[in-house]
């Protein structure tokens, strides 16, 4: 008897989504499971040496694997993410890590 492997990505769906520059709104998307690599490599880039609390936004950037038909989003994708979007994705985050996003935004957003 084989045990079947957890899940190592988890399907989302934004309340509003990201709209591109083309104009396609993308709500659809996958998130991993974060390693502590995700949760410590974006301590040396220097917008978090700046700004602590935007840890967040960089790891978000890595744990997402796809955002709709744009792929892996970068940092910029996730900061003009709409509040609500940002406190779903939060929720996903502490929900699949059992963990705080580092630097994260607080659950009233």
């Amino acid at each position: 008897m084989s045990l079947s492997a957890a899940p190592r990505e988890f399907p989302f769906t934004l309340p509003h989504g990201y709209t591109d520059p083309a104009g396609v709104t993308h709500r659809e998307g996958m998130m991993r499971l974060a390693t502590k690599n995700d949760e410590l490599a974006p301590l040396v880039d220097p917008r978090v040496r700046e700004n602590p609390s935007y840890l967040g936004v960089v790891l978000l950037g890595l744990v997402i694997t796809r955002l709709g038909t744009a792929g892996q989003p970068d940092p910029a994708v996730i900061e003009s993410l709409f509040p609500a979007d940002l406190a779903h994705l939060q929720k996903l985050y502490r929900e699949i890590n059992g963990a705080e996003l580092p630097g994260g935004l607080p659950d009233t957003v």
